[in-house]
C-alpha cells in the first residue's frame, strides 16, 4: 500500500505505474482517492476548528453565569440572552461535529479500500509486459538434460514406489489432495529437513508459526484479489488457514516497533499451506503440481529500506544453491510488470528443469515488497536517532516438496526405474543412496 501523501503529490507517477501493470481499470481510483482525501482533510480541519470554538464558547459562559448572579435586574435579560446564544451555538457545533465524525469514518474507510487496491510502485528494472508470457529469462544454472529413455508422468513414477495414493485422498478429501507413502513420503520429509538445516546454516532463525491468522493480518500481507482466490476462511471465526507461512511470519510484526539494531530479521519457517487454487488447469498441473494442501520451507527478511535489494539478490541465489546441491538444473526468470502482485516491487521465479516436458517450471518465487506490508500492518522501526520509519519486507520459497518432488524424481530417474539420492540427502534418508521401485 502506498503512502497517501505520495499519491496526493504524485498522481501522474501513480497512474503511469498502473498503466505499466496493465490495470487501466484502476486509473479512476487515483483521482477518487485524492478527492476523498481532500474531503477527509477538510472535515478533520473543520472538526478541529469547531472543537476549539466549542471550548471558547464553554469558557465564555463561565464568567457570564457569574455576572448573571450579580447583575442588576435590567441587565439580566441581556446576559441570559448571551448565555442562551452561546449554548445554542455549542449545540449546533455538537450536531455538526457528530456529522463530521461520521463523515471522517466514511471517508477513511473508502480511502483505505481504494489504497488497498492501488498497486505498489514497481522497481525501474522490472520488465514491462501484460502477463507471465513476457517474463524474462536472466540466467541458467546447471545443464538441462533429456535422457534417451522415457520419463513417465510424476505420479506414475511415485506409483512405481507405491508412494502416492490420489484415489484414496479423493475419497477422503476430494480432488487436489494426496497420500504420500513409503520412500516417497520419506523423501518429501528429507527434502524439508535438509532445506531447514540449509537455511539455519545460512544464519536464518528457524520458526514454526501459527497456521491460522486473523483477517486483519491477511489484509496486511496480501492483495484482496489474492485473498479471495487463495484463502480458506474458518466458518464463524475471524481466522484463515495460511496459504504460505510468509503470511504469519510477516504478521508476527503487526503493530510492533522494531529496534533498528535488531535488523535484519532473517527467519526461515516450516508450515503446511492451504490454497483454494480456483480455476481449471491443464494436464501438466494434475497430480501433485497444483493442490489444496502442501508443506513448505519459507524464508522472510525484514530489513532497512537501503538493504532490501541486496537481500533480494541474496535470497533468490539461496534457492539456486539449494536446488543445485541436489543436482537439479534451474533458471532465474524475471517477472514482468503485469505478472507482479499489487504489493510487489520486484519479483523473480526460480524454475526447475523438467526432462519429461523438456522445459522449466516454477518451484520458488522471490519477492521484494518494499514498505507495502509494513504500512498495512503498522510495522515501524525506531532508528538510533529516535525517528520512526517503515522497514522493507521480502519473502522467498526455500522449497515446496510436492512440486519440487516432480523436478527431483524426473532429474534423478534412471533407465531401470530407480531414483538416485544426492549426497546432501543421505543423512536424511538413513544412508539410502538409491530408491528401488516396488513395481
Amino acid at each position: 500500500m502506498l503512502d497517501i501523501k505520495f499519491v496526493r503529490e504524485n498522481p501522474e507517477i501513480v497512474k503511469e505505474n498502473i498503466r505499466k501493470k496493465f490495470q487501466e481499470q484502476k486509473l479512476h481510483m487515483v483521482d477518487e482517492v485524492i478527492d476523498f482525501d481532500r474531503r477527509n482533510r477538510a472535515a478533520i480541519t473543520e472538526a478541529s476548528e469547531l472543537r476549539a470554538k466549542k471550548n471558547q464558547l464553554s469558557k465564555a459562559n463561565g464568567p457570564l453565569f457569574g455576572k448573571l448572579k450579580k447583575a442588576a435586574e435590567e441587565e439580566k435579560a441581556a446576559i441570559q440572552a448571551q448565555i442562551d446564544a452561546n449554548m445554542a451555538a455549542v449545540k449546533a457545533n455538537d450536531e455538526r461535529l457528530e456529522e463530521l465524525e461520521r463523515l471522517e469514518d466514511v471517508f477513511a474507510a473508502r480511502i483505505r479500500e481504494l489504497m488497498l487496491n492501488i498497486p505498489n510502485i514497481i522497481d525501474p528494472s522490472v520488465p514491462i509486459g501484460p502477463d507471465d508470457s513476457h517474463n524474462v529469462e536472466v540466467q541458467r544454472f546447471g545443464e538441462p538434460k533429456v535422457p534417451d529413455y522415457e520419463i513417465p508422468y510424476h505420479t506414475e513414477i511415485m506409483e512405481s514406489f507405491n508412494g502416492v495414493d490420489m484415489d484414496a485422498a479423493g475419497r477422503v478429501s476430494g480432488n487436489g489432495f494426496y497420500y504420500l507413502m513409503g520412500d516417497i513420503a520419506r523423501l518429501h520429509s528429507a527434502v524439508l529437513a535438509y532445506a531447514r538445516d540449509f537455511m539455519i546454516n545460512k544464519g536464518f532463525t528457524y520458526c514454526i508459526p501459527p497456521f491460522m491468522i486473523h483477517g486483519n493480518v491477511v489484509e496486511g500481507v496480501m492483495s484482496q484479489t489474492d485473498m479471495d482466490s487463495m484463502m480458506y476462511k474458518i466458518e464463524g471465526e475471524d481466522l484463515y488457514l495460511i496459504g504460505t507461512s510468509e503470511h504469519s511470519m510477516i504478521g508476527k510484526f503487526i503493530d510492533q516497533i522494531i529496534p533498528e539494531e535488531s535488523l535484519p530479521q532473517t527467519l526461515t519457517s516450516y508450515s503446511p499451506c492451504f490454497r483454494k487454487e480456483k480455476g481449471a488447469h491443464g494436464i501438466e498441473e494434475r497430480g501433485v503440481y497444483r493442490i489444496h494442501q502442501f508443506e513448505k520451507q519459507e524464508m522472510i527478511v525484514v530489513c532497512r529500506p537501503e538493504d532490501s535489494m541486496d537481500w533480494y539478490e541474496k535470497m533468490w541465489r539461496l534457492s539456486v544453491e539449494l536446488f543445485r546441491s541436489m543436482d537439479i538444473p534451474v533458471r532465474q526468470l524475471e517477472c514482468c510488470s503485469g505478472d507482479l502482485a499489487d504489493l510487489k516491487v520486484k519479483s523473480c521465479d526460480i524454475e526447475a528443469w523438467s526432462p519429461r516436458q523438456q522445459k522449466y517450471f516454477e518451484v520458488c518465487s522471490c519477492s521484494n515488497l518494499g514498505d507495502a506490508q509494513a504500512r498495512r500492518l503498522r510495522m515501524r522501526v525506531k532508528g538510533a536517532d529516535g525517528r520512526m520509519y517503515l522497514p522493507h519486507t521480502l519473502n522467498n520459497t526455500v522449497v515446496a516438496p510436492p512440486r519440487m518432488l516432480i523436478a527431483f524424481l524426473e532429474n534423478h530417474l534412471q533407465a531401470d526405474g530407480s531414483v538416485t539420492i544426492p549426497e546432501v540427502l543421505w543423512p536424511y534418508m538413513g544412508g539410502t543412496k538409491v530408491l528401488v521401485p516396488k513395481k
